[in-house]
């Protein structure tokens, strides 16, 4: 086969052809999380893991796995009855209630914007700089006149 195309660079041509540009990846695409936005509450369950978690520790103190931890709970949160429930349910919901105030709260200052940020265009660097430069500028003032 002088001259011939092998196969495989038949199949490489195909691949540089066909590219198309590079799509952003989710996590690029995903706009940044505010770090003062109150945290999800947790459901019944997870309220449940939080105090099984510490029993659990206490029976089983040599065991290291988080996946034996969650297995051993599901299996019990399974085996639990409503009413045995019931109390997980009642905190879950009370840490509901007080997502959504915070939450209320929370989209009422976003509404309003941001109040330290629009006051002030230099930061707290360039002000203690401006002090420092006010502080010893009077004396040099009076050697330049």
């Amino acid at each position: 086969m002088k001259g011939g195309k092998s196969k495989s660079d038949a199949k490489n041509t195909k691949l540089s052809v066909a590219k198309k540009p590079a799509k952003p990846t989710k996590k690029a695409a995903k706009a940044a999380k505010d770090p003062n936005k109150p945290k999800r509450p947790p459901s019944a369950f997870f309220v449940f893991m939080e105090e099984f978690r510490e029993t659990y520790k206490k029976e089983h103190p040599k065991n290291k796995s988080v996946a034996a931890v969650g297995k051993a709970a599901g299996d019990k949160w399974k085996s639990l009855t409503d009413a045995e429930k019931q109390p997980f349910i009642s905190r879950a919901e009370k840490r509901k209630a007080e997502y959504e105030k915070k939450m209320k709260a929370y989209n009422k200052e976003q509404a309003e914007g941001p109040k330290e940020e629009e006051e002030s265009e230099k930061s707290m660097s360039e002000i203690n700089d401006d002090e420092d430069d006010e502080e010893g500028s009077g004396e040099e003032e009076d050697d330049e006149e």
